[in-house]
């Protein structure tokens, strides 16, 4: 688990391993959410990085009737 400092702004810096990982780039949006005690940051994704990421799902299954 990696470490931050809020900083008198209350601004802090995404370690350079969670930004690679994640893909993150400057000015990217992010939505901030507060749960459970904890921040989670969340980046907004373009349309066209989605594309796919169902592929190989699982379609097999029963609907409800009315759902059909």
């Amino acid at each position: 688990m990696q470490m931050v400092t809020v900083s008198p702004k209350y601004q802090v810096v995404i370690p350079k391993t969670v930004r690679e990982a994640l893909n993150l780039r400057p000015g990217q949006r992010m939505q901030v959410v507060q749960y459970n005690g904890r921040i989670e940051f969340i980046p907004e994704r373009d349309l066209k990085e989605l594309r796919g990421f169902l592929k190989g799902i699982n379609t097999e299954f029963k609907r409800e009737e009315d759902r059909v």
